[in-house]
């Protein structure tokens, strides 16, 4: 059940190398329009998909919550894929939502600013001037979505196992060097211990769900811990019966047989009150 993720800079012919690989192994490619295609048996509206889709969320109002339970559901999309094992996860942070797995392969692939400007001009058959400010949109959103959701820079190259420059290297090189990467006795050892690590990550990711769409909960990031069907909920909130509310969503989620709970009750109009 090997799993390959591939980061990219847009412009770098990434998804062609990509969908070369998978082909050669026989990989499921899990990218934008598979995601798309998957979307609605998970809840989720094409519409919400592109609002959110590797882009950074927020927690403040109603809308922001539904937006980033739609996030959360995509995350679980992948999570998904990656549990049937032979798949390449394109994008999405996939390299940190799996950091702990060591069956999995984690590639970056980059090239010089002005070559993606001038592939992507010639892709889309645009004006070179917009696709410069498209590039670094593209650039800047990409990496804000990794730092607010994973807390980790973008181009962190201790988040990679192997970085591809295709200003330097031949698409024909790097699909080749991907395969023999992924063929690595390494990953294959790891196997067995990544199942239930891919299990915990799906629950977690079902639990912030369940939490999110809860809209008599005035939610707060939680810390959520599970291992098998046990879950460790802590975090704060503003009354005993949020508390209660918390736990009695996270009992309701599907596999989930015991909840120990760390949560503080902080009443902040108390503390104004008595200030």
């Amino acid at each position: 059940m090997a799993i390959i993720t591939i980061s990219r800079q847009m412009g770098t012919g990434a998804y062609q190398i990509a969908t070369e690989v998978a082909k050669k192994l026989k990989f499921t490619f899990v990218d934008g329009d598979l995601i798309t295609a998957s979307a609605p048996k998970y809840g989720l509206s094409p519409e919400m998909l592109q609002m959110v889709d590797e882009k950074p969320p927020s927690y403040n109002t109603i809308e922001d919550r539904k937006r980033a339970a739609a996030l959360n559901t995509i995350e679980l999309i992948l999570l998904d894929y990656a549990r049937k094992g032979n798949v390449i996860l394109y994008g999405r942070g996939c390299q940190y939502l799996l950091k702990e797995c060591g069956n999995v392969l984690r590639l970056r692939v980059i090239a010089d600013f002005e070559d993606r400007v001038e592939r992507f001009a010639e892709r889309e058959w645009i004006d070179p001037d917009l696709a410069r400010s498209m590039t670094r949109r593209s650039d800047h959103q990409r990496h804000g979505f990794i730092h607010f959701y994973f807390n980790r820079p973008w181009d962190d190259p201790l988040g990679y196992d192997v970085t591809f420059n295709t200003s330097r290297l031949s698409p024909e090189s790097v699909v080749e060097s991907i395969v023999v990467a992924a063929k690595d006795p390494y990953l294959k050892e790891a196997e067995a211990a990544a199942l239930p690590l891919i299990d915990n990550a799906i629950m977690t990711t079902k639990i912030k769900i369940a939490l999110l769409n809860a809209m008599d909960l005035d939610y707060r990031p939680f810390t959520i811990v599970v291992e098998g069907g046990d879950v460790s909920l802590s975090g704060y909130l503003t009354s005993e019966e949020e508390k209660k509310s918390a736990i009695r969503v996270v009992k309701s989620v599907k596999g989930v047989t015991n909840v120990e709970e760390d949560i503080q009750v902080v009443n902040y109009d108390a503390y104004r009150d008595k200030s």
